[in-house]
């Protein structure tokens, strides 16, 4: 007799998903089997196996039609088949599956000895890692390269899997992943790990995979084999905290394409002039259409409906896209729809693992249970609860930002400029960064110049500080201060992370004072961008930035406040370095 468990799954886990269910079943029994069947569809799991049952089972069979995380049953025997084919097709499927126990114990007996040798080899360790934040922009591909110094200097084989808002690049292939000794994911957004079952699998943030390589890398060579379920996060009130933050950012990064495009589409309509856009029939009428009507409306849906689906996954998402619209309706702004989706989470989540319905009402859970109630629930909650003192707060806040006096301009902007500069691209650059796009749906547009001249300030004064007083630097840091220039002037704020992280006692108060000067000054004068990406390429759209002459003022200024700064602080290092 063998010990099987299984999973069935299909897109809405309606028929196909207990049909198979019970054709397992009534089969596996009938065949004098042991079988424990979990089902799954858009309302998640039901009957899950427990980790004891995985660990005592001899078998897995997969019938899913859609994709499924078996990072649960890494080092198991694994069979996977269509939910069809577990229907119609029963008996073969099993004897398929105990088949593949056989040829496993025939194998591990041949090959044993093999094995064995392979182990007690000198080989170079082989790695395969994934980076992804947010954006996929910077600290992606800088985590990339830190890894693969360390593989480098370290005498490993290494590849890397960059993924962001573009998708991924540099795909890892199932032979690579196969032959992995260790797989490091460091990410600050959701990753699949299902295919890695098997393999040693550590995760981490993508800003510690930048930062902390070395103690990253030793982490995972040290970590538990067979398991998928590493996690660098020592504690459940960091854990939580970082939930939240991770719910954010996942709603951020889905709205940050529609923003950026957006953004700049609304910018080129002022190539025709600031209210070209106003007389129908013409292009700037059609970019402004692009841009403000279209892509702008989708903004608040989409962030709202991110975040409800990376706490509750599908459920999740139509109550938070609907929460979304309706607080873009209200002119509940950006603040509106981040409540939107927070609470359409939790509550699709709640009723997702708590509304229990007889097995064969089961299936009207994720078309008809929770889609109708959820919804029902955001709705009410958004019209008659957060609604109103949203929109109140968002035109409070609007309303003080137009008519903001010059001495709270300049402390704003003091704050979001000290706010872009003091991580570089971590959770309060983010912070400030959101708040500065959340407003240009609201016609907003003097924090959003603040927070881009603001962030460009770091990478740029590095940049130039390497160049000027070259024996503060050493070598390597002179290549780095290039590349950081180039990145300073696209506003990617992380180029000097590398630099932050070597001296951080001297390079961060420095870029800190600089980019709140520059936040100031921006503030101060006035300064509206329409576009929330770009850096100094958006400068060249005409009216895309008011007063030109005065933002690019507040960039130099932030510039050489904090270059001057640097070479202040910073000692000379020993001519042999430099050299």
């Amino acid at each position: 007799m063998a010990n099987i468990i299984a999973v069935t799954a299909c897109p809405t886990g309606i028929a196909h998903t207990y049909m198979a269910a019970e054709a397992l079943k009534k089969t596996a029994i009938a065949m004098g089997h042991s079988i424990r069947v979990e089902t799954r569809g858009a309302t998640g799991g039901q009957n899950t196996l427990s980790d004891e049952e995985i660990r005592t089972a001899q078998v897995v069979i997969i019938a899913s039609d859609v994709h499924l995380e078996m990072s649960r049953f890494a080092g198991k025997t694994i069979y996977a088949i269509s939910t069809s084919d577990a229907i119609r097709d029963t008996e073969q499927v099993l004897d398929a599956a105990l088949e593949l126990i056989k040829t496993q114990a025939v194998q591990t007996a041949t090959e044993a000895p093999i094995l064995e040798v392979e182990n007690n080899s000198a080989d170079r360790k082989k790695i395969v890692a994934i980076t992804a934040c947010p954006t996929g922009i910077a600290h992606t591909f800088m985590a990339a390269e830190a890894l693969k110094k360390w593989a480098k200097a370290n005498n490993c084989d290494i590849r890397v899997e960059t993924q962001g808002s573009v998708g991924a690049k540099n795909q890892l292939t199932d032979e690579e992943i196969a032959e992995a000794d260790v797989v490091v994911i460091g990410a600050d957004t959701h990753v699949d790990t299902a295919r890695f079952a098997g393999k040693s699998v550590y995760k981490t943030s993508v800003g510690r995979a930048l930062k902390e390589t070395e103690k990253v890398m030793q982490e995972a060579f040290s970590a538990p084999k067979q398991t998928a379920q590493t996690v660098a996060t020592p504690t459940k009130s960091t854990q939580k905290a970082s939930g939240v933050y991770k719910h954010l950012l996942t709603g951020v990064s889905y709205m940050l394409p529609l923003v950026v495009a957006g953004g700049l589409i609304i910018a080129l309509s002022f190539v025709f002039g600031i209210e070209a856009f106003k007389e129908k029939g013409t292009l700037a009428a059609a970019l402004m259409s692009i841009g403000g009507g279209a892509a702008f409306a989708l903004m608040i849906p989409v962030l709202a409906g991110f975040i409800a689906y990376s706490i509750a996954d599908r459920p999740g998402l139509a109550p938070g896209l609907i929460g979304g619209m309706l607080a873009s309706q209200l002119q509940a702004g950006f603040l509106g729809g981040i409540l939107a989706g927070f609470f359409a989470g939790y509550v699709a989540l709640w009723m997702r693992d708590n509304i229990k319905l007889p097995v064969h009402f089961e299936g009207l859970k994720p078309v008809l249970i929770i889609p109708l109630l959820s919804t029902l629930l955001v709705g009410l909650f958004m019209i008659y609860v957060v609604g109103e003192p949203a929109k109140a707060i968002m035109d409070g806040l609007t309303s003080f930002l137009k008519n903001i006096g010059s001495a709270n301009a300049v402390l704003l902007g003091l704050l979001l400029g000290g706010m872009m500069a003091i991580d570089m691209g971590g959770p309060v650059n983010k912070a400030a960064y959101t708040f500065g796009v959340g407003l240009l749906a609201s016609n907003t547009f003097l924090p959003m110049a603040a927070v881009m001249a603001a962030g460009m300030v770091p990478p740029l004064a590095l940049g130039l500080a390497t160049f000027v007083a070259k024996n503060r630097f050493t070598p390597d840091e002179q290549i780095a201060g290039k590349a950081s220039a180039v990145l300073g002037l696209s506003f990617i704020t992380e180029g000097a992370i590398p630099f932050a992280a070597n001296d951080p006692l001297r390079v961060i108060p420095s870029c800190v004072a600089g980019a709140a000067l520059t936040g100031a000054m921006s503030m101060y004068f006035g300064c509206e961008l329409h576009a929330p990406h770009g850096g100094v390429f958006v400068l060249a759209i005409p009216n895309a930035v008011s007063p030109l002459l005065a933002y690019i003022a507040a960039i130099v200024s932030g510039t050489l406040l904090t270059t001057v700064l640097l070479v202040l602080f910073k000692k000379p290092i020993s001519q042999a370095t430099v050299a």
